[in-house]
């Protein structure tokens, strides 16, 4: 007999996925969020400790800024003990969106298997908080030991399209990426012209990209061929 798994109701939450959890616990963070890029630039949202840990990913993914693109690039730990320190002037955009969200330091970690940069932890905390070398070596650490359960669920899920989705891993991004595909062949153009069309959908409407795609998908909109990535028409 199988026992079916009833939607939370009232104020009830899902359980912290495992693989976050031990982030939060292990180093006394507010939140924490996984994601795995493929060797083709596709990035997917494996898990988030919470509503706020997705939305900050999810930011980050559609902003094009923030620690977690600067971990990833340059495959070393990125830290931010205060987003309301005057001199923090990296991610202009993003920071503005993360206070926003109550967010007051953060911290972005690769995941690495050998050589092979497979992904990025983000860290969030909900007050400034001073980090030490050794919390970014044993986050560093722990980013590379979650590395392998993170891909091997990245492909179960590629292999599994029924696979369950959540607001905690947004679509695993699947019409984002199908969203993009589709804009490229229409608008022939480069793969990364046509997220940046889809990007600027996003920022100029104040949507999440994700919604944005699925109209995309769903042939409710068109983008234009413009090169700033200008909203297009909408379909009948």
């Amino acid at each position: 007999m199988v026992r079916r798994t009833e939607p939370p109701v009232g104020d009830e939450t899902p359980p912290v996925d495992p693989l976050c959890a031990s982030f939060v616990t292990e180093f006394g963070v507010s939140g924490a969020s996984i994601s795995v890029v493929s060797y083709l630039g596709r990035q997917s949202t494996i898990c988030s400790s919470d509503a706020t840990a997705a939305r900050v990913e999810s930011l980050q993914f559609e902003l094009g800024e923030g620690p977690h693109w600067d971990a990833f690039e340059s495959r070393a730990p990125v830290l931010c003990s205060d987003l309301d320190a005057a001199d923090e002037t990296r991610w202009p955009l993003f920071v503005d969106a993360a206070r926003g969200l109550g967010i007051h330091a953060i911290f972005a970690f690769p995941m690495l298997m050998g050589a092979a940069l497979v992904g990025v932890v983000d860290l969030y905390s909900t007050t400034a908080r001073t980090v030490d070398r050794d919390f970014a070596s044993r986050a560093s650490h722990a980013a590379s030991r979650a590395a392998h359960a993170s891909v091997q669920r990245a492909l179960h899920s590629a292999a599994h399209h029924a696979s369950a989705e959540s607001p905690m891993a947004p679509a695993l991004r699947r019409e984002v990426h199908q969203a993009t595909g589709m804009i490229l062949s229409q608008l022939e153009v480069s793969a990364t012209a046509a997220f940046a069309r889809l990007q600027g959908h996003a920022f100029a409407t104040g949507q999440p990209i994700e919604e944005v795609a699925r109209e995309v998908v769903l042939g409710n909109l068109v983008l234009s061929n413009v090169g700033d990535g200008s909203p297009g028409s909408e379909g009948d």
